[in-house]
């Protein structure tokens, strides 16, 4: 397991395929990945979003993949918002195709 962390008591830990951001109280987000770099899952917690978390969890995928990352379908549209894709692209339910465009520009 990696370890990362900073001064606002928050930590990151890395396993096989799965991203972890943690406070002492509770988990975060967490995103699940291949080693690909698809993104078959990212989640923050509601109560900490807008802070740059899921940011921090897609540079960490990149930083373990060597730079590549993109999500896979189905995305939610407050996925699609994130990653930069139109409400319309994708089908849902298509999990093994990647979207077109790749995670967002660290």
């Amino acid at each position: 397991m990696q370890q990362a962390g900073d001064n606002d008591g928050i930590g990151i830990d890395a396993t096989d395929g799965i991203v972890l951001i943690r406070n002492a109280n509770t988990t975060i987000g967490y995103c699940r990945f291949d080693d690909a770099g698809d993104i078959e899952y990212i989640f923050v917690n509601p109560m900490y979003r807008r802070r740059g978390h899921g940011t921090r969890l897609v540079d960490e995928v990149r930083r373990l993949t060597g730079g590549a990352c993109r999500p896979l379908e189905p995305i939610s549209p407050l996925g699609r918002r994130f990653f930069g894709l139109p409400p319309e692209a994708g089908q849902a339910g298509d999990r093994q195709q990647p979207a077109q465009n790749p995670c967002p520009a660290p």
